[in-house]
């Protein structure tokens, strides 16, 4: 993710000094806000973290580890986990053990989603590829139809700059993050170039591009309801309205509220199972929230970490997760109108890049709901825990 106008390494995800002694080194300028302090380290949180103190009810499952790379993004499908890292592999993990794997030529895997049978992968040179469940590349979006279809069209090029020009379709920068639509038909990509892409998942076909933010666009997410959120470096979240009325070959997306302006990068965003929360994760180590009745409505902040918040996943409807380059993972519960840091989870050496949660439906002696929470670093790690509904 980029937060404005902070220095960046040559894979443009993190801040970092201008120079470097090692290339493995984590990022240590005073000006990053991997680095900086805030004045709530009195948050629920950190009385645990100070005394070093998880609670008891929750456990760590197993660390899967293959010294290749940081871990950018995972995602889940059944038995199977998918790891992206800046080897440009995608692993596949089950029970526990490295399962298959298949590589990209694409650079950095960003972003994992899966749709059915296609498996999306999002990269740092801006192409987003698509895999079978049988993990071999089925092609590229956009496709390569589409593209020498439109080559030969003027009115298909959008002006860059100066002597310089795209197809409209076509990221241009980092793909940071992917969504699936409420429908499963529609897949949402936004990148670093500002934009926000919109494909039918059917044909690959891109219906809409939008430049959504001023600067690089960090998060994006679709609700139930059928709106989406943005996040951007520019310090902006934005909440999207489609319009269905428009038709099957076409589509168009309108802003309809701004949630956030602030000066510090949004980097994250997530919503609840019933879309009645909106979650934004900062770079100055906060996660703002919104609840929905008929407009979303500001609820508040929440304040467990003293460095940027990089992920966020929701669990249910009551739940939410909170990565950051402070190592940790702070699990929040929401209760009405009021959230509780209920535990913290440590064990990472590095920044917490990437959160899934989904439900263990195993049988257990546990009683009760239990979540399974997998989360990937840049200690090169994904880490699987237990997580209890209630507290």
């Amino acid at each position: 993710m980029k937060f404005g106008n902070l220095l960046t390494d040559d894979d443009g995800d993190y801040p970092t000094p201008s120079s470097s002694d090692a290339a493995d080194s984590w990022p240590t300028s005073d000006a990053s806000p991997w680095n900086q302090t805030y004045p709530f380290m009195k948050s629920p949180c950190f009385p645990q973290l100070q005394n070093g103190v998880v609670h008891r009810n929750t456990s760590l499952i197993g660390s899967l580890v293959r010294e290749e790379g940081h871990v950018y993004s995972l995602a889940t499908a059944g038995e199977l986990l998918y790891t992206g890292s800046d080897s440009k592999n995608i692993r596949v993990w089950k029970n526990l053990k490295e399962f298959t794997g298949f590589k990209s030529s694409s650079g950095l895997v960003k972003a994992i989603i899966i749709s059915g049978q296609k498996i999306f992968t999002g990269h740092q040179d801006g192409k987003i590829r698509v895999w079978t469940d049988g993990h071999r590349r089925a092609g590229t979006l956009p496709a390569m139809r589409d593209v020498l279809r439109s080559l030969i069209n003027p009115q298909n090029y959008v002006v860059l700059g100066r002597n310089r020009s795209r197809l409209w379709f076509k990221h241009v920068d980092a793909v940071s993050s992917l969504s699936l639509g409420e429908d499963g038909a529609i897949l949402y990509s936004c990148s670093w170039d500002r934009t926000m892409k919109v494909w039918r998942i059917l044909d690959s076909k891109c219906l809409e591009s939008i430049i959504v933010h001023d600067d690089a666009v960090n998060a994006i997410v679709a609700a139930p309801d059928g709106s989406v959120i943005t996040g951007s470096a520019d310090g902006s979240a934005k909440v999207w309205r489609r319009n269905h009325e428009v038709g099957d070959d076409a589509t168009r997306h309108t802003l309809e509220q701004t949630l956030l302006k602030q000066d510090s990068a949004v980097t994250a965003v997530a919503v609840n199972a019933a879309g009645t929360v909106v979650y934004c994760g900062s770079s100055d180590g906060v996660v703002n929230f919104w609840e929905r009745e008929k407009r979303l409505t500001y609820g508040g902040v929440l304040k467990g970490h003293n460095l940027a918040v990089l992920c966020l996943a929701t669990a249910g409807n009551c739940m939410v997760l909170s990565g950051s380059a402070d190592n940790n993972i702070c699990v929040w519960r929401r209760d009405g109108l009021f959230h509780t840091c209920v535990t913290v989870l440590m064990g990472h050496t590095g920044p917490v890049k990437c959160l899934a949660v989904e439900e263990d439906l195993r049988p257990s002696k546990r009683g009760g709901r239990w979540w399974i929470a997998y989360s990937g670093s840049l200690d090169r790690s994904v880490k699987v825990w237990g997580v209890p509904d209630g507290y």
